[in-house]
């Protein structure tokens, strides 16, 4: 039993998310360091104080090493639960998911901008160009009703 047995009396972490498009109309994924085999776009928490789009813009250069990106469109707040088991162990507790808000970003660099290493404490180690229907099944199973709502929002921005 966890700590929280009721997690539905924490908050949730509000962050956001960008899906990278290309010129293509494939969108950016990455392979998470402490997860293998679960790949997923960009995404972090928001700042105190912070605003949504240039914390998006802020986790991209964090966590690809380019922030080379277009604003396209945005989400409603989305939120996902954490499984009961790893309530305790994420965020140290304090909360029961996230609410993220997600951008769809058209991708101005090249693929040569693209650096995982370039933080000091990488999150990903393998990245490619991806269709968007396809995410859902790459990421971990209890963020899939998430980004099926994604793949959705976004889909007019993909293409083939």
């Amino acid at each position: 039993m966890t700590k929280h047995a009721d997690s539905a009396a924490l908050p949730y972490r509000r962050g956001v998310g960008i899906a990278l498009f290309n010129d293509e109309g494939a969108v950016f994924a990455a392979e998470r360091i402490d997860t293998p085999g679960a790949w997923q776009m960009p995404q972090g928490g928001l700042d105190k104080g912070e605003e949504p789009w240039p914390a998006a813009l802020r986790e991209l250069k964090e966590e690809i090493g380019t922030d080379k990106a277009e604003r396209l469109h945005e989400t409603d707040w989305l939120c996902y639960e954490l499984p009961p088991e790893l309530v305790d162990h994420v965020w140290r507790g304090k909360y029961r998911g996230q609410e993220q808000k997600w951008f769809a970003a058209r991708f101005t660099g090249s693929d040569s901008d693209i650096d995982l290493e370039a933080h000091k404490h990488p999150e990903f180690c393998a990245w490619r160009w991806a269709s968007l229907d396809e995410l859902p099944d790459l990421i971990v199973p209890f963020k899939r009703p998430l980004y099926e709502s994604i793949v959705t929002a976004f889909a007019g921005f993909a293409k083939g």
